[in-house]
């Protein structure tokens, strides 16, 4: 591992992005991210795989200043304005996250995707991580899940025009709001929840804290229909695997609907920031949130200091 005593964060404790010190004022916060279709609309598809780029930086409570392009595209088999709707997809949410679009790469791929290096500034005493959740903190998680089993309903062809937009936009929705709401407040800690899942992603935060953290199943915000995919066995590959990542260090209630699990462990996309809050900011930090049009954030869990478990789920 690299050591340099300017690398405030590296790859470390399952960090969600790099941060490194140029000045008594200024760090940078680097990360990177790319992927796969999950959505056929080429321009939607571009705007979900930027905002999930830009999500570790706003973790970290980061403010983003660059985006390269990180493109995989098969430019003799397909028509050119199928790339250029990504793109131009990514330029949109490049832009409203008040970044610049200064570059990028591509290679020529049998299998489109598409991402971005998103380069952003902190201040080098004033970040978050996933590494400080205390016992008696909240857990605030600000969007339902769900999105997993959803995209892949989407791909089998069973959503409609309706649910599909609708999920859409949560996945293009950034987590710039979320960010700049647990900056005023002033919170303990952060995580993006993406591939591992809510499950995974709070596994995480509490190895990296050295605490245990209780989830409370019921008040999970969940997109509704995501429940009824689940039954029907529409569950994405990685939530599998996210299952059996976790399943050493959970206790289920006995009462739990195994269904739930499945949900919890639900692989997402551009999903919500999952936040640590000492709970006398709790209320504020909801009010904040909802100031920012944040409406589906809700209290999900709080630290515990010495659980059976790593997580407990009730």
């Amino acid at each position: 591992m690299e050591r340099d005593p300017n690398l405030l964060v590296g790859a470390e404790q399952w960090a969600d992005a790099v941060v490194y010190r140029l000045s008594k004022e200024i760090a940078i916060v680097q990360t990177l991210d790319f992927f796969t279709p999950i959505v056929n609309d080429p321009f939607s598809f571009g705007r979900i795989a930027a905002a999930n780029s830009f999500s570790d930086i706003y973790a970290m409570g980061g403010k983003p200043v660059t985006a390269m392009n990180i493109v995989s595209f098969p430019i003799k088999e397909m028509d050119k304005a199928i790339l250029k709707e990504i793109l131009h997809g990514g330029l949109e949410i490049i832009h409203e996250a008040g970044a610049v679009m200064a570059g990028g790469h591509s290679v020529e791929d049998p299998e489109i995707k598409y991402g971005l290096s998103v380069t952003g500034i902190v201040h080098p005493d004033y970040f978050v991580t996933n590494q400080n959740a205390r016992p008696g903190d909240f857990l605030v998680l600000t969007k339902p899940i769900g999105t997993g089993i959803l995209t892949t309903a989407l791909k089998g062809g069973a959503l409609n025009d309706k649910l599909t937009a609708e999920i859409t936009e949560l996945m293009a929705t950034l987590n710039k709001g979320a960010s700049e709401a647990m900056m005023e407040v002033g919170v303990n800690a952060a995580t993006d929840i993406t591939g591992f899942g809510l499950l995974g992603h709070a596994l995480e935060m509490a190895k990296a804290s050295k605490v245990g953290i209780r989830l409370n199943a019921r008040d999970v915000p969940i997109i509704s229909e995501a429940i009824t995919f689940a039954a029907m066995g529409m569950m994405p590959e990685g939530s599998h695997r996210n299952r059996n990542f976790c399943s050493n260090d959970i206790e289920i209630s006995p009462q739990l609907d195994p269904l739930i699990i499945d949900l919890l462990t639900d692989s997402q996309t551009s999903g919500g920031l999952l936040i640590s809050v000492a709970r006398e900011k709790a209320d504020l930090l909801l009010q904040k949130l909802i100031e920012k049009k944040i409406t589906t954030a809700k209290i999900v869990g709080e630290i515990l200091s010495k659980p059976k478990k790593i997580i407990e789920v009730r």
